[in-house]
Formats: C-alpha cells, sequence, structure tokens
C-alpha cells in the first residue's frame, strides 16, 4: 500500500529518573529532510537518531521535537574551585600593601567571587540515556508510519478512482472519431453535391480527402500511448511504497499525450473530453505529490 508523505506521532519514554517526548511530523518534499529540535546537550546523539527514523520514512519535510526531564537532583552539583580562590586571595593581599587598605574579606565575601563557585551538569550515563531515547524514537517512529499508511489508503482510492475516470473518456475518444470521419464524409458529399449538382461524384476524390483530414484528426497513438500510462500507473500505484518519483514521471507523460489530442481535436465533444482528461491529469499529478 502506498504511503503519504504527511504523516504524524508521538511517543514518550520514562524511567524513574527522566522522560523523552518525541513528535514527528511531516509535510511534502523532494527529499528526506530532517529538521530536529532537541536539548543541546544531546546533539552528539543527531546521527543516531537520524538512523533511526530512516527505518520509517523515505522522502518528506521531516520535523523532530525532542523534549527531556530529568527528575533526579544530581543532574547539577556544587562546584568548588579552589586555583580562582586563591588567585583573588592573591590579589586581594597585593591590593592590601599597595594601597594600606584593610583586607577583610570573609569566606562567605570570597564564595560571592565570579567561578569561585558554580552549578555544573554531571555526566550522564550515554548508554541508558540512548536506550530510552531510542525506545521513545521508535514508538514515534510506528506510530509516525502508520498515520502514513491511513492517509495512503485514502490517497490510493482517491487516485484509483481519477483513473477510472480517466479511463472512461479514453474509451470515448477511441469512440467518437469514427463518427467524425463519417460526419465529415457525408458533409463533403453534400457539398460537392451541391457544387455538381447531378454530374457524377468523384468517390476517389472525397475518399483522398477523408484520409487527409483522418491523418490530420487522428488521435489512436495517443489514446493507445494514454491508456498505457493509465494502467502503468495503476500497477505502480499497487507495488507499494516508496513511487512518488515514479508517478510522477508517469503524469507527465500522460499529460503530454492529452495535449496532443486536444491540439488535434477538430470536434466539440472531443475538446471537452480532452480537457476534462487534462484536468483529472493534473489533480492526479497534485495528489502524487503527497506520495512518498
Amino acid at each position: 500500500m502506498i504511503k503519504s508523505m504527511t504523516g504524524f506521532g508521538r511517543a514518550e519514554a520514562q524511567d524513574q529518573d527522566r522522560k523523552f517526548t518525541v513528535e514527528i511530523k511531516s509535510v511534502n518534499h523532494r527529499y528526506l529532510d530532517f529538521n530536529i529540535k532537541m536539548p543541546k546537550k544531546f546533539t552528539f546523539f543527531e546521527a543516531a537518531i537520524r538512523t533511526t527514523l530512516k527505518n520509517y520514512m523515505q522522502r518528506g519535510k521531516i520535523d523532530v521535537f525532542i523534549t527531556y526531564e530529568d527528575f533526579t537532583q544530581t543532574a547539577f552539583a556544587l562546584q568548588y574551585h579552589p586555583e580562582i580562590a586563591h588567585q583573588y586571595m592573591n590579589y586581594l593581599e597585593q591590593m592590601q600593601e599597595e594601597f594600606g587598605i584593610k583586607n577583610d574579606i570573609s569566606a562567605p565575601g570570597l564564595a560571592r567571587f565570579p567561578e569561585v563557585l558554580s552549578m555544573e551538569e554531571q555526566p550522564v550515563d550515554e548508554e541508558k540515556i540512548w536506550s530510552l531515547l531510542e525506545h521513545a524514537l521508535n514508538s514515534a517512529g510506528e506510530q509516525f508510519a502508520a498515520s502514513r499508511n491511513v492517509e495512503g489508503e485514502h490517497l490510493w482510492e482517491d487516485l484509483t478512482q481519477k483513473l477510472a475516470q480517466m479511463t472512461e473518456n479514453v474509451k470515448l475518444v477511441e469512440k467518437r472519431s469514427p463518427q467524425i470521419l463519417a460526419d465529415y464524409r457525408e458533409k463533403l458529399t453534400n457539398k460537392m453535391q451541391d457544387l455538381l449538382g447531378d454530374n457524377q461524384l468523384d468517390e476517389s476524390r472525397i475518399a483522398a480527402e477523408v484520409i487527409l483530414f483522418a491523418d490530420k484528426i487522428c488521435t489512436d497513438e495517443e489514446t493507445v500511448r494514454l491508456e498505457s500510462h493509465i494502467h502503468n500507473m495503476q500497477q505502480v500505484l499497487d507495488e507499494g511504497e516508496g513511487i512518488g518519483r515514479k508517478l510522477d514521471f508517469i503524469a507527465q507523460e500522460m499529460n503530454r499525450e492529452a495535449n496532443t489530442i486536444l491540439s488535434k481535436a477538430n470536434d466539440l465533444e472531443i475538446s471537452n473530453i480532452a480537457i476534462e482528461l487534462k484536468t483529472d491529469i493534473e489533480k492526479v499529478r497534485e495528489q502524487i505529490q503527497n506520495i512518498e
């Protein structure tokens, strides 16, 4: 079954210490393009995240949102930097001697100086963190793929219906074409009778004119190719996933044949049918843009 390029998936994974939430959204795109937003401290996971998500998608502009919550009290710890404190004290003593002022610095006072004390994030267990994040990514990816499958079913039904309608219109063109020649022959015969009166008509001349006319308006090759393209597109639709580019190429070929039929049309009915064919083909091309 075909897949849409529009999809959504959301999942959470947590243990007693932390929780990851992953949201995946996508829209149409010619290639596979990731836009990942997550806490900066986990950017080293980006390559692994892309590799994991590629199992669930082939094309589309993919927006991935990852949020993280830490339930522990040990994520940050207060750190004392004695080398910086010593430098402060040395300079303060130097200032006391140089300016003859009292150095009454206390421990709490010294602690207020920049970088003497700081809150620093503690190292994390990367393997444990990735295991939890990977679980959230896979769960969201499965939900995302399922939503694309559902939308893909709707696309398949709509495209199949449009292809069936196009097939009917092509058959109408094929059915109408011989009648156009018969009407032209009758019109030409009547015109020659009006001109020649009771004189004998030159049937060979009429036949030659009809042949020339038929050659100008003949769309047999175009209708055969168009029917073939329609059949081919239906087969590709039934193949499954990863067919968007192939379908787009077939649609271009279909449009080319419909244009030729319209340009050769010397009949209002066939012109209207050809216009309807072009309209349906354009609708098909628009829908194809949504297929992965």
